[in-house]
């Protein structure tokens, strides 16, 4: 979670994460703007290199070779990545809005969320393999290789497009093949290529000797060339074209002009034929002044160029200067692209074409050539150089506009109840939130008043819990998320059902619409999750601080002879963990740049997956004990539910479920900053019969935020349990050991290991 020195009074957005956006990203890293906050929306938070891409089908690079992370990039530039995709924006209310998430605020807006192929053909959609998005490409290829290899008849594999993005890609796809088949000794499959295009020449744009030396390669590499074949129908094992012609295909990619979303014609931006966002020189929108764009979404009026990855990178330093300028009040700075660029095109087998107006050269020499570049580029975004703190750089840079009010940068801020949220922005903020009503709750968030008053259930008794944390993502609605289901876990855990929520928040000093904004955004995820499970958010507290922080008090009920509790373990139980652990590493790696953002991001799904149905899945077979995996661990909550029956557990490390990246990270030794406190308890453990270093071991001790479930359940209901709640979406259920009768000689030793 970053930490702002200064308050924050405007926000900058970033949609996508394009070429041009990951290195305004690496510049903010290496400059912040004080007073501004960066946000970005991405898609994908791993974002593909387009000119490495030919290389990762190939074979020749892994993912990570390919991908800029965004996670740890956007955490060094001190800003809020939100993975998710934008769908729409209204300049007026100067919002953009998402799939999954509230609309987000900005002051200033840019746009880098690249281009799709032009499937506006009948059936192109349906039928064939689009490259872009590069993610869904990234997993339909894989699909394809796969039909491809286990298939026993002949394998006919066709590329609609002329340029050099279809004849790259053909390359890289017949190179791997050709490498796989030959590996698996599958002579049986008989592979056959064509390429289709509208136009009647290969790489139209590029001189006659690039030209004619692909059509040479392609030909020698038993390709067949459908030139002047414009595909009108793409059927299941067919397209046909313009001139009648029908071809017969397997597997068909489309790799065609580029094309925009349709959802920008509802924006009011003003837009190209195409349906490309209009820019000037710039990179301003023509027609709204807070708007930029970049990358092959934009159109530049004045320097019109092809949709290229070089000339999206070119933008990416005048774009982070103009948007400080407009941001700041100041003149913004013309930016003249180059008329051509360094073209490298590679075949497959470690063997590249270059070219650049006139001149063309080729040969393995330049594609070592070309991975030089593509690796020193990549290296750019991994290996940032040391970056300057706020408080380093000149005075804080505010726009005219910006107010003392905006600030609240009083002298002094005062604490007691002069700490609290302002009533301005508490009445916005609840305003704009929406909840389900509730019969049971007689005074609430709808008509606030000093308390709230709720209708008790006749013949229960009261559960009440609560937990608070501060935060430990940039998102703040999905920080509500798991804020709610870790403070609703306990409820469930002990078997009751929950009625009601009180809320209590920290929020960073900012502007009062930062601060409502903000608001909004993390009570909104809350109260998707509370609904989800029929509980009231009745009211609350918010206060002013240094990070922001979320908690509940969850309040409620259960008929007194069906309480769960922690410490009914019999021996003979079979011990079941519902998630797997790694939470508190994964998010220590996180702060030091060091946890890949697909490992953050598979945490923050479990995380946000509910403890209800598996709770009620496990009362339904008959546990004993029931307890939620959190702060203390795995090792400390085993112990507390071990301590009052006097038995002993035994564990298999090696059927503790761990979340991908924790171990390496723990390997590393990065670990919790509690760690060393939930280590106080392994006088009670045995773990002789392990090897010292074993980061298994470890992890049981790392705090866990909205951890899973640990049951005791009786032996002949265990393996019933554990294939329900997989069936349930808890995939990584396990049954990790057993309760057993303790000895009759005293021990220290309760938990053993094996």
């Amino acid at each position: 979670m970053s930490v702002q020195s200064t308050p924050i009074v405007k926000d900058l957005v970033l949609v996508g994460g394009g070429h041009s956006h990951v290195e305004v990203i690496r510049r903010f890293a290496m400059r912040p703007l004080p007073g501004v906050r960066l946000t970005v929306v991405a898609r994908d938070v791993h974002t593909t290199y387009s000119g490495m891409l030919p290389g990762l089908v190939a074979g020749h690079y892994s993912f990570d070779d390919t991908h800029i992370d965004l996670g740890p990039l956007v955490h060094r530039a001190g800003g809020r990545l939100y993975h998710d995709n934008a769908i729409a924006i209204d300049p007026e209310a100067k919002t953009v809005s998402c799939l999954n998430r509230p609309p987000i605020s900005y002051d200033l807006l840019s746009l880098d969320i690249g281009s799709s192929q032009d499937t506006s053909v009948q059936g192109a959609a349906e039928f064939a393999i689009q490259v872009k998005p590069v993610s869904n490409f990234t997993l339909r290829w894989a699909e394809a290789e796969k039909r491809i290899l286990a298939s026993t008849t002949p394998q006919r594999v066709g590329f609609v497009g002329g340029g050099a993005g279809s004849i790259e890609l053909l390359f890289a796809i017949r190179h791997r093949l050709l490498k796989l088949t030959a590996y698996a000794n599958r002579k049986d499959i008989k592979l056959s290529f064509q390429l289709i295009t509208a136009s009647d020449r290969l790489l139209p744009g590029y001189n006659k000797r690039v030209q004619k030396k692909f059509e040479q390669l392609l030909r020698s590499a038993g390709v067949e060339l459908n030139l002047c074949e414009r595909v009108v129908k793409v059927q299941e094992g067919l397209v046909v074209s313009e001139s009648g012609k029908s071809i017969d295909l397997d597997h068909l990619f489309w790799v065609t002009e580029a094309s925009a979303p349709a959802w920008l014609n509802e924006t009011g931006l003003k837009l190209n034929a195409n349906g490309f966002i209009l820019v000037r020189d710039t990179l301003q929108s023509v027609s709204h002044p807070n708007i930029f764009a970049s990358g092959d979404i934009a159109a530049v009026v004045e320097y019109p160029r092809p949709k290229s990855g070089v000339f999206a990178v070119r933008q990416g330093p005048p774009l982070k200067e103009n948007l400080c300028r407009s941001i700041t009040g100041q003149p913004l700075r013309s930016f003249k692209p180059q008329r051509q660029s360094l073209s490298l095109i590679s075949i497959g087998d470690r063997y590249a074409i270059g070219s650049r107006g006139p001149f063309t050269l080729g040969g393995r020499w330049v594609w070592r050539w070309k991975d030089w570049i593509d690796r020193r580029f990549m290296k750019k975004y991994r290996e940032l150089p040391e970056m300057l703190s706020a408080a380093t750089t000149e005075t804080p840079i505010y726009s005219a506009d910006i107010t003392q009010h905006d600030l609240q940068t009083d002298p002094m801020r005062c604490g007691g109840c002069g700490s609290k949220i302002g009533d301005n922005v508490l009445r916005a903020a609840l305003g704009t939130l929406k909840q389900r009503s509730y019969n049971d709750v007689i005074i609430g968030l709808d008509e606030p008043d000093d308390a709230a008053v709720i209708k008790s259930k006749p013949g229960t008794v009261l559960v009440q819990t609560v937990d608070s944390f501060r935060a430990f993502i940039d998102d703040p609605y999905v920080f509500g998320q798991i804020s709610a289901n870790h403070c609703l876990s306990d409820i469930f855990a002990m078997g009751a059902t929950p009625q009601t929520a009180l809320a209590i928040v920290t929020l960073p000093l900012a502007s009062p619409k930062v601060m409502r904004n903000d608001l909004v955004q993390l009570m909104s995820g809350a109260i998707e999750v509370f609904d989800a499970v029929d509980t009231a958010v009745v009211g609350g507290h918010t206060n002013e601080g240094q990070e922001l922080a979320l908690g509940f008090a969850v309040n409620g009920y259960i008929d007194y002879e069906l309480l769960k509790r922690k410490g009914g373990a019999q021996a003979g139980d079979r011990l079941i963990l519902t998630k797997p652990l790694g939470t508190g590493v994964l998010f220590a790696g996180a702060m030091r740049g060091r946890a890949q953002s697909r490992w953050i991001e598979a945490a923050l799904h479990a995380m946000r997956q509910s403890n209800a149905p598996a709770a009620q899945c496990i009362r339904e077979h008959a546990s004993n004990a029931l307890t939620d995996v959190t702060g203390f661990g795995l090792f400390g909550h085993l112990l507390e539910m071990l301590r009052s029956t006097n038995n002993t557990a035994t564990v298999a490390l090696d059927r503790v479920a761990l979340f991908d990246g924790a171990r390496s990270l723990a390997d590393e030794g990065i670990l919790s900053s509690l760690q060393s406190t939930n280590l106080e308890i392994e006088g009670s453990i045995d773990a002789s019969s392990i090897e010292q270093d074993n980061s298994i071991y470890s992890l049981c001790f790392d705090p866990q935020t909205s951890g899973g479930l640990l049951a005791a359940v009786p032996e002949p209901n265990a393996e019933a349990c554990v294939s329900k709640l997989r069936e349930l979406g808890y995939a990584q259920t396990a049954d990790i050991g057993s309760v057993n009768h303790s000895s009759n000689t005293p021990s220290e030793m309760i938990i053993m290991l094996s």
